[in-house]
């Protein structure tokens, strides 16, 4: 274990150094607003996830650094275009790019980025990783859509939620774990199931963020408690609250959602009291084990533990 925690160590800190040091775009502007985003932390577990992928069948990691870092980089012009559509005021507790840019520069600076990275993934990687990437790139897209119309509809449905956050969270991760897989030289079998893995895993993610809004403390999500609910959104524990709490709180819901007066707090309070946590930490489990169970037949390589381990977390992360 303690081995274990000596590699993830060094890998994480070989990114931190290839946003330090290497990262650099033509706009001295954009790189400060994306530099500003990469220094205010994060756990990189897209780049984790991408360099574990190659690693399971090509011990030189370092390879694939670059790739890795495309992958972490394609997720922050993510996270700017949703901090403009959300009007998120912080993003990891310090400000979100908008409020020090402005969105017009925001809006930008994600489409640079984007355009950036799609330029130099297909002069540096043959088909079908750039294949994946926009493709990626498109059901990202198509998620946030399908989020921004679900917002406060109360009678979004559970699978419609999976189907969500597969497009806008997961398939990233998927994609991650699958381009690290080809760039390590992986059989097309084993390619797929870490593919599997990420978009398991990836479920499981946003679902431990979901818990995370109406369970954790602002300064460990670096945003307000409850940010989900200011926001509209139809989150998992949320969802899972309106299926047992009865019309008292479903009216308290439609209340706040339609902006009459309610108290944030109290729809909170219920959805804490409904039981849904524990049953969101039930979804949690067993996507995580979806996870696990992609990459059983993997050869057994620390790379192939460390993945394992990443979904385990997930579950005593929401515990």
């Amino acid at each position: 274990m303690i081995q274990s925690a000596r590699v993830e160590a060094g890998r994480h800190d070989e990114i931190e150094a290839f946003f330090r040091e290497i990262f650099t775009t033509d706009n001295p502007l954009i790189t400060e607003a994306v530099k500003r985003m990469l220094a205010a932390g994060g756990k990189r577990l897209r780049p984790r996830i991408t360099l574990l992928a190659a690693q399971a069948h090509d011990a030189n990691s370092q390879r694939h650094l670059q790739l890795a870092a495309y992958m972490e980089l394609i997720h922050v012009a993510t996270l700017i275009h949703d901090d403009v559509v959300d009007n998120a005021q912080t993003r990891r507790g310090v400000n979100a790019t908008a409020i020090d840019y402005g969105n017009r520069i925001s809006v930008l600076a994600g489409d640079y980025l984007f355009a950036w990275i799609f330029k130099n993934v297909t002069a540096l990687y043959p088909p079908p990783i750039p294949n994946i990437l926009s493709a990626t790139l498109a059901e990202i897209c198509d998620g946030e859509v399908l989020q921004l119309r679900s917002l406060g509809d109360l009678s979004v449905s559970l699978n419609a939620y999976v189907q969500i956050v597969t497009r806008k969270t997961a398939s990233l991760f998927a994609a991650s774990a699958e381009c690290g897989a080809i760039a390590g030289g992986a059989p097309t079998g084993d390619v797929q199931a870490l593919r599997r893995f990420g978009l398991a895993y990836g479920i499981a993610f946003q679902m431990r963020d979901d818990l995370l809004d109406v369970t954790a403390d602002a300064a460990a999500l670096g945003k307000p408690v409850g940010n989900d609910l200011a926001e509209r959104k139809m989150t998992i524990p949320l969802i899972l609250a309106l299926q047992s709490g009865g019309g008292e709180f479903r009216g308290m819901v439609e209340r706040l959602y339609a902006g009459r007066e309610q108290e944030a707090a109290a729809v909170l309070e219920g959805i804490r009291t409904s039981g849904a946590i524990e049953r969101t930490r039930a979804k949690i489990r067993e996507y995580s084990k979806r996870a696990e169970d992609a990459i059983e037949d993997l050869e057994n390589t620390p790379a192939k533990a460390e993945l394992a381990r990443l979904a385990v977390e997930l579950i005593e992360e929401a515990s």
